[in-house]
C-alpha cells in the first residue's frame, strides 16, 4: 500500500507541469504557418518521439532487471559466478547508441540544409529582400527595393519567399519568428541569411531570444503577412504619407532605448550597412556606461579615508621605531 501511494505521488508530480502547461496558449513552435517552420516542427516531433521510445525501453528494462535480480530472503549465502564478459552484449550496447545518434543526425542534417535555401515550390519566385538590423533595444527593417524602412514591425506578402539579410549595429542578438521558422543570430560586421514564407495572410509574433541588457524583454516585433494587393497598397501609402529618413534621425534611433513602431521613406543603407563595418560612427559608447551615482562617490571617500588611515599608521610606526631606538641608545650609554 505504501509503495502504491509513493507511485501515485510521483506520477502526480510528473503530471502537474503538463496540467499547468495546458493553462497557457498554444506553443507557437507547434503551430507552424509556413513551410520552413513546418519542416522544423516535424523534426522536433520526430526527435521527441524517438527519445520517448528510448526512455520507455530503458525504464522498462531497468524495472525488469531491478525486480528480477533483487535480493531475496531465501538467497542465503549465494554468490554469483565470476564472468569474464559477453562479447555479444558488449557489441550490442555499443551499437545501439550509434544507431540512435545516426537516427537523429540524418534527418537533422537534411532539415538544416533544407531550411537554408528558398523553400521547395518557391524556387522560381524572386524573394522579397529585407535587411534586418538589430540595435539596443529595437529592430530596424529596410526594404531596399521599395525604399522603405520600418522599426519594430514588418509587412510581407503572403505565399511569397522573403530573404532576410541579418546584421547588428552593436551586440549580438537573435531574430526569431516561431510560426515561420527558426532563429538566426545577428552579428556586427557580418551578415547571416534567413528565408521564410507565410502560407496565408496573418499576424505573427517575433522577438529577440538572445539576452542583451535591460531592454531585452521589449525587443519584440510583428510580422504582418498580407495579400499581394494589400502589400502593394501599403507600399504606396508609405511613399505618400511617411516622412523621409535622415542620417541624424537614424543616429537617434540607434541610441539605447525602447521605441514604438516607426515608418520612413528611404533606408539607412544609403549611408551605412552594418554588415560591412562603420557602426562606431553611429554608436556612442558613453551611452552604454552604467552610472552608479552616489556609490562611486562613497567608494572614493572610503578610498581616501583608508589612505589617510594608512598614513597615520605609518607615522605612528615611525614614531615608535624612533622611540625604541632612542631607548636602546640610552641603555648603551
Amino acid at each position: 500500500m505504501k509503495a502504491m501511494k509513493k507511485l501515485i505521488y510521483a506520477l502526480t508530480l510528473l503530471f502537474i507541469p503538463v496540467l499547468l502547461a495546458g493553462c497557457e496558449s498554444k506553443l507557437l513552435v507547434f503551430d507552424p504557418k509556413g513551410p520552413v517552420a513546418r519542416s522544423l516542427t516535424d523534426l522536433i516531433v520526430y526527435s521527441i518521439i524517438l527519445m520517448l521510445v528510448v526512455v520507455v525501453i530503458i525504464f522498462v528494462l531497468f524495472t525488469y532487471i531491478v525486480w528480477k535480480y533483487r535480493a531475496r530472503k531465501d538467497d542465503g549465502d549465494f554468490e554469483p559466478k565470476e564472468e569474464k564478459g559477453n562479447h555479444l552484449l558488449e557489441i550490442t550496447w555499443f551499437t545501439i547508441p550509434i544507431i540512435i545518434v545516426i537516427a537523429l543526425m540524418i534527418p537533422t542534417m537534411k532539415t538544416i540544409y533544407e531550411v537554408e535555401d528558398i523553400p521547395k515550390g518557391y524556387k522560381d519566385e524572386e524573394p522579397l529582400v529585407i535587411n534586418v538590423t538589430s540595435a539596443d533595444w529595437k529592430w530596424i527593417f529596410s526594404y531596399p527595393e521599395q525604399d522603405i524602412e520600418t522599426v519594430n514591425y514588418i509587412n510581407i506578402p503572403a505565399d511569397h519567399p522573403v530573404q532576410f539579410k541579418l546584421t547588428s549595429a552593436g551586440t549580438m542578438q537573435s531574430f526569431w519568428v516561431p510560426q515561420l521558422g527558426g532563429q538566426k543570430y545577428t552579428m556586427a560586421n557580418m551578415q547571416t541569411n534567413l528565408y521564410l514564407v507565410a502560407d496565408k495572410p496573418g499576424s505573427f509574433y517575433g522577438r529577440n531570444t538572445n539576452f542583451n541588457g535591460q531592454g531585452y524583454a521589449h525587443m519584440e516585433f510583428e510580422v504582418q503577412a498580407q495579400t499581394e494587393e494589400d502589400f502593394n497598397k501599403w507600399v504606396h501609402e508609405v511613399h505618400n504619407t511617411a516622412i523621409d529618413l535622415s542620417e541624424e534621425k537614424y543616429s537617434e534611433i540607434l541610441k539605447p532605448g525602447v521605441l514604438g513602431r516607426m515608418t520612413f521613406n528611404g533606408t539607412h543603407l544609403e549611408w551605412i550597412d552594418h554588415a560591412h563595418g562603420g557602426s562606431e560612427k553611429y554608436i556612442d559608447s558613453e551611452l552604454y556606461r552604467i552610472d552608479h551615482g552616489d556609490d562611486e562617490e562613497d567608494q572614493e571617500e572610503d578610498h581616501e579615508e583608508d589612505h589617510e588611515d594608512v598614513q597615520e599608521e605609518n607615522e605612528n610606526q615611525d614614531t615608535e621605531e624612533t622611540s625604541d631606538s632612542a631607548t636602546t641608545d640610552h641603555s648603551h650609554h
